[in-house]
C-alpha cells in the first residue's frame, strides 16, 4: 500500500521559481514518450513537435479571482480572507487568518464598498461560510480590492496580475490558476490549431485542494475538497468523436484531468455536466479518458504528483523529477512544465 511519504522528493529551495517565464511558451519543457522510455529536453514552443491533427487538446478556461482580501475587525484588528468557492450571490467559502478572530456572527469590513459576516465554520476544513455585502459588481469590486493569491513559496510580488493568468482564462471563480495552462500563448494556440489539432474548453475552479496538503499517512484515508466542474453539450461531443476515432485527448492540466475523468464512463465517453467533483486520482488508477498530459512539476507529497504518478509510474516520476533537478528546471507554479504521452 502506497503511502504519503513514498511521493517526496529532494528539491534545493532555489529551482522553486519565483517569476514567470517570458515570454511564457520560453519556460523549459520535459518530455516523457512513455512507449519509447525516453526523455527529451525541449521548449515549451516546441510542443507543437510532439502533437499531430486529430488530437483533442482540452485546457480550463477558469479565471482567477484577485481572492486575497485584507478585511478589519470593529476594533482595528486586521484579518486576511482567501475566497474559496462560491455558493451563491452574496455567500462564500473563504479561509480566515487569524481563524480566531472570525467566530461566527462576527463581522468584517474590507472598504466602503465591500463588509462581510461569518455565517457558519466549516469544522472539516477550518474554513468559514460568510456572507458578503457590497454595493455594485462583486467582481469589479473584488479586482480593486484583492490580490492575486500567489502560492506561500512565492515570495516575489507579481508585477502584472494577468501573468497569474491564463491568456485563455474566460470565466471567474478559482482561487489559484491552472499553472499548467500559463506557457501558452496566443500565437503558439493559433499555430497549434492551424496544425489540426482540436482545442477544446471545459471549467472547473480551482479552490481549497489546492492548498491542502496530504496529511495521513494513507493515502486512501485523505478526501479532497470538492471544486465544481462544467463540461458543455459541445465539448462533450467533440471530445466523444475524438474517443470513438481513436484520437489523441491531451489534457492542459491536472485541472482538466480531473474534470474529464469526473465526468467520463468506462469506455472514456463524457456527458454534459455541471457538478462538483471530489475526485482524487492516485496510482493504481485506470485512466478512462485522458490519453496524454501536460502538467508543471509539483511539490513533493502532494495530490498533484500522486496524480502524475498514477499517469506514468511512481518510480518513473520521482526518476523525471530527479533528472529535472539535475538539469536545473523550475519548479512549481511559475516553473517548467512536462508533458508525458
Amino acid at each position: 500500500m502506497l503511502k504519503t511519504e513514498d511521493f517526496d522528493y529532494f528539491l534545493p529551495e532555489c529551482l522553486i521559481a519565483q517569476t514567470p517565464a517570458e515570454p511564457r511558451d520560453s519556460s523549459r519543457l520535459l518530455v516523457y514518450d512513455k512507449a519509447a522510455d525516453k526523455v527529451y529536453h525541449e521548449r515549451f514552443y516546441d510542443i507543437k513537435k510532439y502533437l499531430k491533427k486529430g488530437d483533442v487538446l482540452v485546457r480550463n478556461n477558469t479565471k482567477v479571482l484577485p481572492a486575497r482580501l485584507f478585511a478589519y475587525t470593529a476594533h482595528g484588528g486586521r484579518v486576511e480572507v482567501l475566497l474559496l468557492k462560491r455558493f451563491n450571490l452574496t455567500e462564500w467559502e473563504v479561509l480566515v487568518k487569524p481563524g480566531k478572530k472570525a467566530r461566527v456572527g462576527t463581522e468584517l469590513i474590507v472598504n466602503g464598498e465591500l463588509s462581510l459576516k461569518v455565517i457558519d465554520s466549516i469544522a472539516e476544513t477550518g474554513s468559514r461560510r460568510v456572507s458578503f455585502k457590497f454595493d455594485g459588481v462583486f467582481e469589479d469590486i473584488i479586482s480593486r480590492a484583492g490580490e492575486m493569491p500567489l502560492p506561500p513559496y512565492i515570495k516575489e510580488k507579481l508585477k502584472d496580475k494577468d501573468r497569474y493568468q491564463t491568456v485563455y482564462a474566460k470565466i471567474d471563480g478559482s482561487a489559484a490558476a491552472p499553472t499548467a495552462g500559463l506557457h501558452f500563448t496566443d500565437k503558439l494556440l493559433a499555430e497549434i490549431k492551424a496544425m489540426g489539432v482540436e482545442i477544446v474548453d471545459v471549467l472547473l475552479h480551482v479552490g481549497l485542494g489546492t492548498f491542502r496538503p496530504v496529511k495521513a499517512d494513507d493515502l486512501s484515508a485523505h478526501h479532497m475538497h470538492s471544486e465544481y466542474y462544467e463540461i458543455s453539450e459541445e465539448a462533450a461531443e467533440k471530445i466523444n468523436a475524438a474517443k470513438k476515432e481513436g484520437r489523441r485527448i491531451i489534457a492542459v492540466g491536472t485541472t482538466s484531468v480531473r474534470t474529464l475523468e469526473s465526468a467520463a464512463d468506462d469506455n472514456g465517453f463524457i456527458k454534459p455536466v455541471k457538478a462538483d467533483t471530489e475526485i482524487f486520482i492516485y496510482p493504481p488508477y485506470k485512466f478512462k479518458c485522458v490519453d496524454a498530459l501536460i502538467t508543471n512539476f509539483h511539490l513533493p507529497k502532494s495530490t498533484l504528483i500522486m496524480l502524475v504518478s498514477a499517469f506514468c509510474s511512481r518510480e518513473k516520476v520521482l526518476e523525471i523529477y530527479k533528472t529535472a533537478v539535475n538539469e536545473r528546471y523550475r519548479f512549481f507554479s511559475f516553473g517548467d512544465a512536462c508533458f508525458f504521452f
